[in-house]
């Protein structure tokens, strides 16, 4: 049965893993609440957790049934009040958040729109009744939250973008999607860390790399990282790369 707390809810995915829910959609307040918890869970090191996944409105926790600790019967209820327990010390359910529990860090990613970088530039334009350069200066002139890092290693999924440039994802997904493609679909946009099939309206490219496999964090952004991106020219694209 579900556990419940104010704004919290704890379910079962299975039987080695829980999802907590802390509101009913990515709003700034519930994904701050969400990065405190992982943050929190990460720190306390609790017996059994192998993983700790935060997304949009919810944190998602792995662990080895055999390894929870508790005096409950079950390893679901052992994990259930240990995961409370580090909500509680977190203060995830305060109507405040400490201070030291909100991301200052902001990350500007350069991106070259248009021509074969950002091949469906001109259909956003046309989607969304704007002109090549409005969308480039809509896109790039507010701050997006990273919801979720996820679909490949360090792709990150950003809230933010502005109503007017809200585009359905292409019919027909293509078979490559070049690394470093920054593409739009529906609400969401995102940055293409590795070459991989996708969906999504590829409007530029960044020489920037979000993901290497040998650094620690392998992934450039995390869960309530801010971003904003900023315009360069294809000489300048060639010259970062």
């Amino acid at each position: 049965m579900p556990i419940k707390k104010p704004r919290m809810s704890v379910t079962p995915l299975g039987d080695s893993a829980l999802i907590v829910t802390l509101g009913a959609g990515p709003d700034p307040a519930t994904v701050q609440r969400v990065r405190a918890l992982a943050v929190a869970l990460e720190r306390a090191q609790i017996p059994g957790i192998s993983d700790v996944v935060p997304a949009y409105a919810t944190v998602a926790v792995f662990y080895d049934p055999v390894r929870t600790v508790g005096p409950e019967p079950i390893p679901y209820e052992r994990m259930c009040r240990a995961v409370l327990r580090c909500a509680a010390v977190a203060r995830v359910n305060a109507r405040r958040l400490p201070r030291r529990t909100l991301s200052d860090r902001l990350v500007e990613i350069p991106v070259c729109y248009g021509g074969e970088l950002g091949p469906d530039l001109e259909d956003v334009a046309r989607h969304t009744g704007l002109t090549t350069q409005q969308v480039i200066s809509r896109h790039s002139k507010v701050e997006y939250t990273v919801l979720a890092i996820g679909f490949s290693p360090g792709f990150p999924y950003l809230g933010g973008l502005p109503d007017k440039l809200s585009t359905p994802r292409r019919v027909t997904p293509r078979q490559f999607v070049p690394m470093g493609s920054v593409g739009i679909g529906g609400d969401q946009t995102g940055v293409y860390p590795l070459s991989t099939p996708g969906g999504w309206n590829l409007i530029g490219r960044t020489p920037s790399t979000l993901f290497r496999a040998e650094e620690s964090p392998p992934a450039l952004l995390s869960m309530g990282d801010r971003v904003r991106f900023r315009p360069i020219t294809p000489e300048e694209f060639a010259l970062w790369k």
